[in-house]
């Protein structure tokens, strides 16, 4: 991606153990600006990579514009049998330009740089239907919790308020940041949970957060699941 200069953000499982979050996955998912130079760079990288499209939609703009994610499996001896997915939009989060500008940069051992989804959007993206997700978001936040907790900023506060999943890490959080965590109740009404220290309360408070989250993604993804099934059927 990056020798062909394709403006692709990874994200995913794999962006996930950049962030201490460890998770197996044979999968690389790339949020990628869709546009119409930009497919062209990307065409070339998978071409390189004797990436094959599997599965629907097929690779074209304006499923990726529409929020379809589209697919591919590398057939590259060096890369084979990895799969990578592409999407240009998703649910609840801000369009690429945005992303782009708040992205992460990470550096691995032998010197290759990676382009990542910001934290904070990592983590929108990953609140979808999916029963793994739920998980990875406490664990991520966790991760940054404990790293940064010593003399964290008052972003990274404001951030651990309206993200975190772990009931005792709220709790110890609102009582040491009552005025932040005012603030934020209106925005996230379960913080008032955490700030008299209700755990019980909390719990079901944050097990309801994600049963709304989880019916918006399911409500978002209609359509679009009934788009796939007129494109199969006429495939």
């Amino acid at each position: 991606m990056r020798a062909h200069r394709v403006r692709a953000l990874l994200m995913g499982g794999q962006a996930c153990v950049f962030y201490g979050a460890a998770e197996f996955s044979r999968d690389v998912d790339f949020a990628i600006l869709a546009d119409a130079a930009n497919l062209a760079r990307l065409r070339k990288a998978l071409a390189e990579l004797q990436a094959e499209a599997i599965a629907v939609p097929p690779f074209e703009l304006k499923f990726l514009r529409r929020g379809h994610a589209v697919h591919f499996r590398c057939r590259h001896p060096e890369a084979m049998p990895l799969r990578v997915d592409v999407m240009g939009k998703m649910r609840g989060v801000e369009p690429f330009a945005k992303l782009w500008r708040r992205r992460a940069t990470m550096e691995l051992a032998d010197g290759t740089k990676c382009n990542l989804l910001s934290l904070p959007d990592l983590v929108r993206a990953k609140k979808t239907q999916r029963d793994k997700d739920w998980p990875m978001i406490r664990r991520l936040m966790e991760a940054h919790y404990f790293a940064h907790q010593g003399k964290p900023s008052v972003s990274q506060i404001k951030f651990w308020l309206r993200e975190l999943r772990t009931p005792e890490l709220l709790i110890e959080l609102a009582r040491a940041n009552g005025v932040f965590c005012r603030r934020l109740m209106a925005a996230r009404p379960l913080l008032a949970h955490a700030a008299t220290g209700n755990a019980v309360a909390l719990e079901k408070a944050l097990d309801e957060e994600e049963a709304a989250e989880r019916q918006r993604d399911k409500e978002y993804w209609l359509p679009l699941r009934r788009e796939l099934e007129k494109i199969r059927h006429a495939v």
